[in-house]
């Protein structure tokens, strides 16, 4: 939240001290409806999401297998031997372990999933970037803000909004009526009234 305040405070000084004569032009951009249009994205989604799904369902049927190891040796713990008991507990141990380090590897920070969407995402996101450029330099924007973002807008025109601009310089035409949504909430909705209202 600081960081938010400290981003937001810094692009408001930076803007009030660019003198009257060189205003900067400024646009958004909402990545997420950017992205909810763009076909290649929801492919690439729902193959991340069934690679998900299979990595779960794996780190589930291992969970199974060492819950079963755990209740076969709370079953049995009166019955073995000094020996057999520890054997037992290390083999459990061992399995989770083994368990953790699955997990990691399929979704820790450098984990498979990460590799996955960072190589199936990638060259989606850097068509995207490469448009969002030509749209702000062929409109003459200074700086192009993501509302999708960490920064947060207290409000923005609409008319400065370049989605659909950027949806047409990747070819991908929107569907009649479909726009990206507002950025500002209603006023009814944060309990704030507006005058004569």
């Amino acid at each position: 939240m600081k960081a938010r305040v400290l981003r937001l405070t810094l692009i408001l000084c930076m803007l009030v001290s660019v003198p009257a004569a060189a205003q900067l032009k400024i646009a958004f951009v909402d990545s997420e409806f950017i992205y909810s249009q763009y076909p290649e994205f929801a492919t690439v989604q729902q193959q991340l999401d069934r690679l998900t799904d299979q990595w779960t369902k794996d780190l589930q049927e291992r969970q199974r297998a060492v819950d079963a190891l755990f209740q076969e040796y709370q079953a049995r713990n009166l019955l073995y031997t000094h020996d057999e008991r520890q054997r037992k507990q290390e083999e459990i141990m061992r399995a989770e372990e083994e368990l953790s380090g699955r997990r990691m590897q399929y979704f820790g920070p450098e984990g498979e999933l990460y590799r996955q969407q960072d190589q199936l995402l990638r060259p989606i996101q850097e068509k995207v970037l490469i448009a969002i450029e030509e749209v702000a330099t062929a409109e003459g924007y200074d700086f192009v803000f993501d509302r999708s973002g960490d920064l947060t807008f207290l409000f923005a025109e609409e008319r400065h909004n370049i989605s659909i601009q950027v949806l047409d310089e990747l070819g991908i035409e929107v569907q009649e009526g479909v726009t990206p949504g507002p950025v500002s909430a209603p006023a009814e909705s944060s309990g704030v009234r507006r005058s004569g209202q």
